[in-house]
């Protein structure tokens, strides 16, 4: 995935979607761009993958491009796994001219920080959280996991990664059953990632949160971008609100890793890079 500065020409042209309903969802949200969302996962979407997910930042052209993007359209949300406070300091979101009314959902949306406010809204935390970051280590030393796997603390979650193992895809496979177990017997899920299994209370998705957001705001057009397993549930909203009569536009930031996404996309893009690309064609187009 590319993380430089595209010359400016790159910027100039829009995508067009290979699907009919890609293609509607890109000419509804130029049509009445007054009434479209667009929303976007932080990590793979607007942030290059890298092995230490503290080490992710946006991508330096991202917050250019969505302060261009953001005053053209009813509204631009960040949906993302992450702590809504991290997303946004890894992103640089906080205090941009442009991003006024930018929206960050965090934790699968059961967190929301507003720039509007600058604070974040949050339930108290699911009590098998505590008890699985407590069991976690012993766990995966007993079932002889601990050599190449490292856990991340999200606060409200916590993430198995295998990105480090000798063969990040085995371990991923023989950890994701264990660790199902595991949340299940304190009533969590585990959410599967790009080498990474997340263990979360349940109830929940980018789905939920992306539903209830543009309904909330009276979206007429969606577009929505993801890079991972976890923004399936965002997609099957968007083709929720399209059989409600929303038009939508889909948008995989291109991996092999996760052929499932970019199969169900209607436009597939090279990455952070490609993203940053096509909100700076989408601003252009709408100046």
């Amino acid at each position: 995935m590319g993380s430089h500065s595209e010359p400016p020409e790159a910027t100039d042209s829009l995508p067009t979607p290979t699907t009919p309903a890609g293609r509607d969802g890109l000419d509804a949200i130029l049509a009445r761009p007054d009434r479209a969302v667009i929303a976007l996962d932080f990590d793979g979407t607007l942030a290059p993958i890298v092995p230490d997910p503290e080490q992710a930042r946006a991508h330096p052209d991202a917050v250019p491009a969505l302060a261009a993007l953001a005053p053209k359209v009813a509204a631009v949300a960040v949906v993302t796994g992450r702590p809504a406070g991290v997303a946004v300091r890894h992103g640089g979101f906080a205090g941009v001219p442009g991003l006024e009314h930018l929206v960050v959902l965090g934790h699968y949306g059961a967190e929301r920080w507003d720039a509007v406010s600058g604070t974040v809204n949050a339930p108290a935390p699911h009590p098998g959280v505590s008890a699985v970051r407590a069991e976690l280590p012993g766990f995966l030393d007993g079932i002889g996991a601990w050599q190449g796997t490292w856990i991340e603390e999200k606060g409200r979650a916590v993430a198995v990664h295998t990105r480090r193992a000798t063969d990040p895809q085995a371990a991923f496979e023989a950890l994701r059953e264990p660790l199902t177990e595991l949340a299940a017997r304190h009533g969590l899920i585990v959410e599967p990632g790009r080498m990474v299994l997340e263990l979360r209370p349940p109830g929940m998705d980018k789905g939920v949160a992306l539903l209830e957001y543009a309904r909330g705001v009276g979206a007429e057009a969606v577009l929505y971008a993801g890079d991972d397993l976890g923004d399936l549930p965002a997609f099957a909203a968007v083709d929720k609100l399209r059989s409600d009569g929303v038009p939508g536009l889909l948008v995989c930031s291109g991996s092999s890793e996760v052929a499932e996404l970019a199969d169900r996309a209607d436009l597939v893009v090279d990455g952070p890079a490609g993203v940053v690309r096509l909100l700076s064609a989408l601003a252009t187009r709408l100046e």
